[in-house]
């Protein structure tokens, strides 16, 4: 039997098994994502629709949505990685989408989180890499990150998990708050404020195309940092979630050279609070059929999220998978 096949008949057999425990009373499942000009948005959107089949909706197999019966999955717009974490573990959302090494640190209670791990964080998925964009005005450019020293520059909004690895790189870099003068923004209110001559640059991870930077590269115009090897070598070995990446030329307007930069793997994360029945039966939906066609034919970077990435370096992440999710994948023969 193979993979296709089998995350099939595991899905059909999860829907009839989680069916028989939620479907009698709506069960609501907040996933906290991210602002509404990045990536965790639509794709938590896309998810959230996937695995939820609210009572009374048509069955699967008669053109309904092929969900957990009984869940109603919601995508809310929050300022992304540490907000989400911080919510799910003091079980004000039920999951959330955040960066591996936001979630790393937190759940060990590690470097910006020093003393406060958070414990109850648990793995479903590695979904896609976010690539770090650093923006800058049309025609403009930097060496490396040590020229943003006296500049406008956009870290991205607190809570994030963007604005933690940016300060890590820029210190490495001699670049501090006390000699930039920084703007916490999220992404769509980043871009406006570039494009109106108040930043000179800013910083996001996302996946791409991200659609604050799409419409900003087709009014204004933009130009995107490349980082050097050296410098992407040095990125990941201060933060070893970030790895080196590229964004293809052509992806936004204008920018028709390849862009060299680190990028961090988006993960789901629930709590360990939530029943190891719920998790399996919302794993086994996300790697459905119905779910896929969703991901294939929403944001672009719905095709990256696939059952046999999903495990990518969650082993040396030290951050545990929920034993729902563990046994769907032991099940699918993703993990022995």
């Amino acid at each position: 039997m193979n993979l296709a096949t089998k995350l099939l008949a595991l899905a059909a057999a999860a829907t009839l098994s989680a069916g028989a425990a939620f479907a009698q009373d709506p069960t609501f499942f907040r996933i906290g994502t991210g602002s509404a000009g990045g990536t965790y948005f639509p794709i938590g959107g896309t998810i959230a629709n996937g695995i939820s089949a609210p009572p009374g909706a048509r069955p699967c197999d008669q053109g309904g949505q092929c969900g957990v019966p009984g869940l109603i999955a919601i995508a809310q717009s929050t300022t992304a990685s540490v907000f989400n974490n911080t919510a799910v573990q003091n079980g004000e959302l039920e999951a959330g989408m955040a960066a591996a090494d936001v979630t790393r640190s937190m759940f060990l209670g590690e470097g910006k989180f020093d003393g406060k791990p958070h414990e109850k964080l648990r793995i479903v998925a590695n979904l896609y890499p976010e690539d770090l964009h650093l923006v800058l005005p049309k025609g403009q450019s930097v060496s490396s990150l040590s020229d943003l020293a006296e500049k406008r520059v956009g870290i991205a909004q607190a809570g994030s998990g963007t604005q933690v690895a940016v300060e890590m790189m820029l210190a490495e870099w001699g670049v501090t708050r006390d000699n930039m003068d920084e703007a916490e923004l999220n992404n769509s209110q980043s871009a406006e404020r570039l494009a109106d001559g108040q930043l000179d640059a800013y910083f996001y991870a996302a996946g791409w195309p991200v659609s604050a930077m799409v419409q900003l590269a087709t009014t204004k115009g933009m130009e995107l940092h490349s980082f050097t090897d050296e410098d992407l070598a040095k990125i990941n070995e201060l933060i070893p979630a970030y790895i080196p990446s590229k964004i293809p030329a052509g992806v936004y307007d204008g920018i028709s050279y390849d862009v060299k930069t680190p990028a961090v793997s988006a993960l789901l994360v629930v709590s360990s609070d939530l029943s190891d029945e719920l998790v399996y039966g919302i794993t086994s939906a996300l790697w459905n059929d119905n779910t896929r066609r969703l991901l294939d034919s929403g944001h672009a970077k719905g095709k990256q999220i696939t059952a046999e990435t999903a495990l990518n370096g969650i082993s040396a992440l030290g951050v545990p998978l929920h034993p729902g999710a563990q046994k769907f994948y032991q099940e699918a023969g993703l993990l022995e």
